[in-house]
C-alpha cells in the first residue's frame, strides 16, 4: 500500500514517520512549506511533490493534515491542481480539525471523482502521533472505514467509528471546546492561587485529588506555573476549534457563554502576538503581571 501525506507539519510528519516504522510505504509528501516537505522526503526516502495531483498519482491512500476549512477546500477543489485530479479508486483519510460541513462536502466531491474519503479526527498531540497512540474518531462510510482500518490501527491506540461524514467532526469540536474551557479555567485557578501567595505545587496536587481535576491539569498545569509554553497545540488552533463549536451551537440557537469567553481569551492571545504559543500560554493572561510579557521564558 502506497501512502502519501498532504500537510507535514509536526503532526503530519510524525504520523508519516510512525507509518514508515510500521513498514508502510510512504511514497509522497506535500506541504505549502516546501522546505519542510523536502526535508521530510529526504528523511523518509520519498518524493517531495510540487503538485497535489502528483501525491494522488503516487499513492493509494492519501492522509491530509491541514490547518483549517479554507485549506481543506483548496486541496480538494482548487482550480487546476488538486487532490481529486485522476483520483478514481483512491482513499483520502482527512485528519484536520475542520467544520463538519467541510467533511461532508469533500466526501461528495470525492465520490464524483470515483474516490472515497474518511474523516479521522485526532484527540491527541505530537507525542502520540510519533508513538502511534492517537485517539481517532472516524466518520464516513463503513466501507471507507474498513479500507482505512489497517492504517488507522498503526497510528492510533483507540480507533472509533462514529458514523456518517461530519459526525466525528462534531464530536471532535466538542472535545476541543471542553478542553479549551478546562485549560482557561485551570489558568485562572492557578493565576489566582499565585496572586494569593499559595504554593502552586501544593495547589496542583490538591486539584488533582478533588473536583478541580482534569486532563489539562496533568498536561498543562506545571507548564503554566513554569511559563513553559512550547507548542503542542497552539492558542491559534484553540481559538479556531472553539469557533467551530460555537458555530454549531449558533446554528441550533444555543448560547454557550463559557465557550465564547474562552474563544475570546485565545483571540486575545493572538492579538497580543502569542497565538503560536501552546494553549497553556493562556496563563500569560491570567497570572498577575504576566500580561506585560517581559519574561524571556515564554
Amino acid at each position: 500500500m502506497n501512502i502519501g501525506f498532504v500537510g507535514v507539519g509536526r503532526m503530519g510528519a510524525n504520523m508519516a514517520r510512525r507509518l514508515q516504522d510500521r513498514q508502510f510505504h510512504i511514497t509522497a509528501v506535500y506541504d505549502v512549506n516546501r522546505a519542510v516537505a523536502t526535508a521530510l522526503a529526504a528523511e523518509l526516502g520519498c518524493a517531495a511533490c510540487q503538485d497535489l495531483s502528483q501525491v494522488t498519482a503516487e499513492s493509494d491512500v492519501i492522509i491530509t493534515v491541514v490547518s483549517d476549512d479554507n485549506a481543506m477546500r483548496t486541496i480538494f477543489s482548487g482550480s487546476g491542481d488538486n487532490l481529486l485530479v485522476n483520483a478514481r479508486g483512491k482513499l483520502f483519510i482527512n485528519c484536520a480539525t475542520v467544520s463538519p460541513r467541510v467533511h461532508v462536502d469533500v466526501e461528495q466531491l470525492a465520490a464524483h471523482a470515483g474516490a472515497q474519503t474518511l474523516e479521522a479526527c485526532m484527540a491527541s498531540s505530537i507525542t502520540q502521533a510519533r508513538e502511534g497512540s492517537l485517539y481517532l474518531m472516524c466518520g464516513g462510510t463503513e466501507e471507507a472505514f474498513r479500507q482505512a482500518e489497517p492504517v488507522l490501527k498503526a497510528l492510533g491506540s483507540s480507533v472509533r467509528f462514529i458514523g456518517k461524514a461530519g459526525e466525528a467532526a462534531k464530536v471532535k469540536a466538542l472535545v476541543n471546546m471542553v478542553m479549551n474551557i478546562n485549560t482557561a479555567g485551570l489558568a485562572e485557578g492557578l493565576g489566582l492561587g499565585a496572586a494569593l501567595g499559595l504554593d502552586l505545587e501544593l495547589l496542583r496536587n490538591v486539584f488533582s485529588q478533588t473536583g478541580a481535576n482534569s486532563r489539562v491539569l496533568e498536561t498543562d498545569g506545571e507548564d503554566m506555573q513554569n511559563r513553559e509554553h512550547s507548542c503542542f497545540f497552539s492558542a491559534a488552533h484553540a481559538a479556531k476549534d472553539s469557533g467551530i463549536a460555537l458555530e454549531l451551537a449558533s446554528n441550533l440557537g444555543l448560547d454557550l457563554p463559557l465557550a465564547r469567553a474562552t474563544k475570546e481569551q485565545y483571540e486575545r492571545m493572538i492579538a497580543e502576538g502569542l497565538g503560536e504559543l501552546d494553549k497553556s500560554g493562556i496563563a500569560e493572561l491570567t497570572f498577575k503581571d504576566r500580561h506585560k510579557h517581559s519574561g524571556d521564558r515564554i
